[in-house]
Order: C-alpha cells, then structure tokens, then sequence
C-alpha cells in the first residue's frame, strides 16, 4: 500500500503523521508524500510544520508539497484554542531544512495516482479542497481509495450543532468528494472522540527527544480539551484513527451509505442515491481498546521507548 497524508499540520495531524511513520518503518505501507493544506493553521505554517516534524522522526527525505491556500482564509478561533498559535501547541520544533518542490500538491495526486492506480490511498485529515480539486482536473482519481478525516454522521459536529471543523471549511469540496468519489469512506466525529488520550498515556512517551515533543504537544492538546470538551476526559484521536482505519479497516464499524454534503457542513445521507450503487461509507463505531493499545505500541517504538517502559 502507498500512502499520501493530506495535512493541516496542527497536533493531532502530527500524531497521524507518526502513525503512518511508524507503518513505513515497519513496512506495512510506504508514506509517498505529505501534501499541505490549511485549516488548524494557513498551508504554510502547516507545510513547515510537517516538514520539522519529519525531521524529528528521521525521515526528511520524504516530500512535503504545498496545496491549494483558501482565498481570505483565517483560522477558526475554536482551531487556534485547541492547536495554539502554529498548530503544535506553541512547542517549538527543530529546525527542517527547506525542500526544492517543483510540482503542487494537486498535480502530485494526479501523477500519484496514474502511477499507482488503487495500491494508493490518499488521508485528507483537513478541509478536502485539494482532493475535490484533484478529482476535477482529473476524473480517473474519483476511483481512487480515499478515506478522510471529518464530518459528522450521527452525532453533532464541534464547531456548530451540524458541522465538524474540516467539513465546514470547505463544505463545496466534501460534498463534491462523497458525490464524486467511488470509494471513500469517512471517518468523522461519530467515532473520533470516542478514542481518547489521556496524561497517563502522554507520561509513557517522556524520556527521549522526540517523545518528550511529542508529549508537551499532546498535553497542551488534552488541557485545551479540557476546557472545551471535558466530558472526554482527554483528547480524541481524531487524525490518527483515520491512518489506522486506512491501514485496518477492520477497527471499525462501517454504515455503507451515499453521502452529500449541505452548504451549512451537515454530512448526511444524499437522499438522490438512496437506490444507486453505494460508493461511501461512514465509521460508526469503533474497537476502542485495540486502536488504543496499537498506537501506543508504535509510539513506543518511533519514540525510542523499550516495551518495559510503557
């Protein structure tokens, strides 16, 4: 398998960008690339981000390649609570040196795509702008496997009673995507905040370098959750769960459905394809336990701890 993450870097995309780390190490998936896009932070913050943090875990070589900026974007305030001033809990990253990028991020997709055909599975863990954006120019990709972070199926979304924070940046590209695409399978609110990281876990990572980074951003993450959501109890594993769920689908409870998109962020299902061919599906539920001890198991392993530590 070939993975692309499509990310707005902020804590949690930082989380997924380990996890999908941790599968090319172990040789489960080979991670192609990152492609930039914005939300939690604007593409560049977001860009620099992922290219720091691939630095920290050993992998610099692999591509970081900007996507498309949203015109007049400004970040949302619950966005900037939750991830801090650059998206990482205001912790401070090593430096990264500058990549030489000659294509964007859409052409790369395209090309991505035309090179490895269904083997490739894009994770757009923000706003899906730059794969609608792709699918246009390019209408062989609508097959290509997707599977996205975001929306809200059965509960209500975190940044209206209808909307999830990716959707509603963007809420035209989501339901070109669930209209378009004939594989996509999207993993949103419904079962996210039901996988939750506390202190206790984020304690277990301290000791090394990179796991104490990792640490003081996810506790930064769980305080502000505390403020926002405390009935979780942490924070929700939002962005990793839809790398594992690409790598095992089988974590999760799927509800096969057509899908749109309504311009206020509502994803629901698309009442005009109730009787055609199903080409999405919705989590609802998820193996909470085996997520979380499989996360920690890899963290433990990226972040130099021996099993005896956790």
């Amino acid at each position: 398998m070939k993975l692309i993450l499509d990310l707005d870097t902020g804590i949690d995309d930082a989380l997924a960008l380990a996890y999908a780390i941790s599968a090319h190490e172990r040789g489960e998936a080979e991670l192609l690339a990152v492609t930039g896009t914005y939300g939690n932070v604007d593409v560049e913050q977001g860009v620099a981000n992922s290219r720091a943090l691939l630095e920290l875990l050993g992998h610099p070589e692999i591509p970081v390649i900007p996507g498309p900026q949203k015109p007049g974007f400004e970040v949302l305030e619950i966005s900037s609570f939750i991830h801090g001033s650059n998206g990482v809990g205001n912790v401070a990253l090593p430096a990264a040196p500058e990549q030489t990028i000659t294509t964007d991020a859409v052409d790369f997709l395209i090309e991505a795509y035309r090179t490895h055909g269904a083997d490739l599975t894009i994770i757009p863990t923000g706003p899906s702008t730059t794969i609608a954006a792709a699918m246009r120019e390019a209408p062989e990709l609508a097959d290509a496997p997707v599977v996205f972070m975001g929306g809200a199926l059965t509960v209500p979304g975190n940044v209206t009673p209808l909307a999830e924070a990716n959707v509603i940046q963007d809420p035209a590209a989501t339901d070109f995507l669930l209209r378009t695409g004939t594989n996509v399978s999207m993993v949103g609110l419904d079962v996210t905040t039901r996988t939750v990281l506390t202190k206790k876990h984020t304690a277990q990572w301290r000791g090394t370098l990179v796991g104490d980074i990792y640490a003081d951003m996810f506790d930064y993450y769980i305080d502000a959750y505390a403020q926002s959501e405390p009935e979780l109890g942490g924070c929700g594993l939002h962005d990793p769960l839809a790398v594992a769920t690409a790598l095992t689908p089988s974590l999760i409870d799927w509800l096969p459905i057509n899908m749109m998109c309504t311009h206020e962020g509502r994803t629901t299902g698309d009442p005009a394809r109730f009787h055609t061919e199903v080409t999405s599906r919705a989590a609802v539920g998820v193996d909470i336990d085996r997520f979380v001890d499989d996360l920690m198991a890899r963290m433990a392993e990226l972040f130099g701890k021996s099993s005896a530590d956790l």
